[in-house]
């Protein structure tokens, strides 16, 4: 489903869990994106980074109830959710095993101690690339590398957008990696409960950034109002035929799929 940007797999968490679980776990690695707002301005305003991580997806799945909601509301579109943390932890529950290898891009010693303790896991590999991984090449390179030294069924990568997804496409583009890999952000800190998630009722009613942004305000303030608010205007733009929005066409990158 084409959409400001986004050409997204009309899939919900329930489909892509399964989709994720059910792949071959010695085949070429993929990886799977869960966009929001903040990757609708981002695309509108060109950023190329965006652009090519999301053509070269395996799934893309809507991670946003805001977007959902605009889809509904402007473009009579019905958008299945597909959200990060609701997908990290419905994996953790129902599918990934204690013996399964899992890889783990940043973190820090406190969370495999909890994903231990709470989910089981024995062989985690973990790396933590260093600050400032946007503008560190030669980071995101070791990172990549690092995924296909590490063969594992599932590889989690938490470094922000579009860092996260940068280290996936490079490591599809390398060759060698297997598994899926999953861009998820914070979700592995929801799911251990090491960071607070809002309560449902507020998900539900797209309320989610605000509860963020109440708890951390320093650091969500910027990525609410500068990053993800400016894409209602961007989707009434869309509406009313201001602006058209079609992402480029970018040569595809070796994949599994």
């Amino acid at each position: 489903m084409d959409f400001l940007g986004l050409s997204i797999t009309p899939i919900d968490v329930e489909a892509t869990a399964a989709a994720v679980a059910g792949r071959d776990p010695g085949a070429p690695l993929v990886y799977v994106v869960t966009p929001n707002a903040q990757h609708v301005v981002a695309l509108d305003q060109g950023d190329r980074n965006f652009a090519t991580v999301h053509a070269h997806a395996w799934l893309v799945t809507c991670d946003s109830q805001i977007l959902r909601l605009l889809g509904r509301l402007l473009f009579g579109l019905h958008l299945p959710l597909a959200a990060g943390s609701d997908l990290t932890a419905l994996l953790l529950k129902r599918y990934i095993k204690p013996d399964d290898t899992v890889a783990i891009i940043g973190g820090d010693e406190k969370l495999f101690t909890e994903l231990k303790a709470q989910y089981g896991l024995t062989r985690i590999a973990h790396h933590e690339p260093p600050m400032g991984l946007i503008r560190n090449p030669v980071a995101i390179e070791a990172a990549a590398r690092f995924i296909i030294a590490n063969p594992s069924r599932y590889v989690f990568i938490a470094c922000g957008c579009p860092q996260s997804e940068m280290i996936a496409l490079r490591a599809v583009e390398l060759g060698g990696a297997v598994g899926v890999a999953l861009c998820i952000g914070g979700s592995l800190h929801f799911a251990t409960g090491l960071i607070p998630r809002a309560p449902a009722w507020m998900r539900r009613f797209a309320l989610e950034s605000l509860h963020r942004l109440i708890l951390n305000p320093r650091r969500h303030a910027k990525r609410v109002f500068q990053q993800s608010l400016p894409v209602v205007w961007i989707a009434l733009k869309a509406r009313l035929g201001l602006k058209p929005h079609a992402p480029a066409p970018l040569p595809p990158a070796e994949s599994g799929r």
